[in-house]
């Protein structure tokens, strides 16, 4: 018996009451080039309920290519992807395209996790449409901006781009199925490139040297600057009119004056000079005058006058 989707509801309130066992959430998909579109797909799915198990089935390659198209990863890839993703509880490999009451009671599966576009496939409008009229579908948001198609869109696009780049990291031209032609023109475009990222390397170098040559120019200039007005300064305080050198040498000029100058001797008292011719020697000072007796009275008298004038003299 189907269950409508108005009952959807109350079945997510019957399912959030059941507190006994984890709710089963299956999220099916091919997931080719697992990238972050998937895995906030799967986050969602994982985070609808409190307490959830989350299945994630992968159709097989045969299927895939029957009813999609070609992928880029295998299945064995596809499936280790999803396995090494932290939302998946479980990997059910070889997925059905379409799901069935069997394949749903065999997962004991309670709700269907998928956007809410219809997905026409196998000859249906939409894939899902049996699973929304039950009530089991839960849908979940695309991310914008990311898929599969569209990364496969930026390669074919950028084809050129990217052959010239597995050419020159090592792929054949026979592995990237590229022909002789194209392969001698893309290794050419790849020299031009090297050429041209060996010149731009050149030109950031010089462009780098000159300014570590300003820098060093500017400090050498700078540091030149100080010692010379150190040194200036220094000789100015040496040389200068008020300089050390000045001072030092009239220092020393005083000092050979006074060494070249005799000190004089303090000048006698004017009251106790004596005239030198008058002065008599200090040899005859204390010699005793010899007199001979004066042979008349004429000549006594004449020497008691001449006495008496030296003794005036000498007061």
């Amino acid at each position: 018996m189907h269950r409508g989707r108005g009952h959807q509801g109350q079945l997510h309130s019957q399912i959030l009451a059941q507190v006994d066992r984890p709710v089963r959430v299956y999220a099916d998909g091919i997931f080719d080039l697992f990238h972050s579109g998937h895995a906030r797909a799967l986050m969602q799915a994982k985070t609808l309920f409190p307490n959830s198990y989350l299945l994630v089935g992968v159709c097989s390659d045969d299927l895939t290519h029957k009813f999609k198209g070609f992928t880029v990863m295998n299945e064995a890839e596809r499936y280790e992807a999803l396995r090494h993703c932290r939302y998946v509880d479980e990997v059910i490999r070889d997925a059905p395209w379409t799901l069935t009451p069997e394949f749903l009671e065999k997962h004991k599966i309670d709700f269907v996790a998928h956007d809410d576009i219809p997905y026409s496939s196998a000859g249906s409008d939409d894939v899902y449409k049996h699973i929304k009229e039950a009530g089991m579908f839960v849908p979940t948001q695309r991310t914008e901006g990311i898929s599969t198609s569209d990364i496969i869109t930026r390669i074919v696009r950028d084809y050129d781009v990217y052959a010239r780049r597995n050419l020159q990291r090592g792929y054949t031209a026979k592995e990237l199925n590229v022909s002789f032609i194209n392969e001698k023109k893309y290794r050419f475009q790849n020299q031009v490139d090297k050429m041209k990222e060996k010149v731009k390397n050149v030109e950031e170098r010089s462009k780098e040297f000159v300014n570590r040559v300003e820098e060093k120019s500017h400090d050498l200039i700078q540091k030149w600057e100080e010692k010379s007005r150190e040194f200036i300064g220094n000789f100015l305080e040496l040389f200068g009119p008020d300089g050390a050198w000045k001072q030092m040498f009239q220092e020393r000029s005083s000092r050979m004056l006074q060494a070249l100058s005799p000190k004089q001797s303090p000048m006698s008292s004017p009251t106790r000079s004596r005239s030198p011719s008058r002065s008599p020697s200090p040899t005859f000072a204390w010699l005793p005058i010899k007199t001979s007796p004066p042979s008349s009275p004429k000549a006594a008298s004449a020497s008691i006058s001449s006495l008496s004038e030296v003794d005036e003299d000498e007061k």
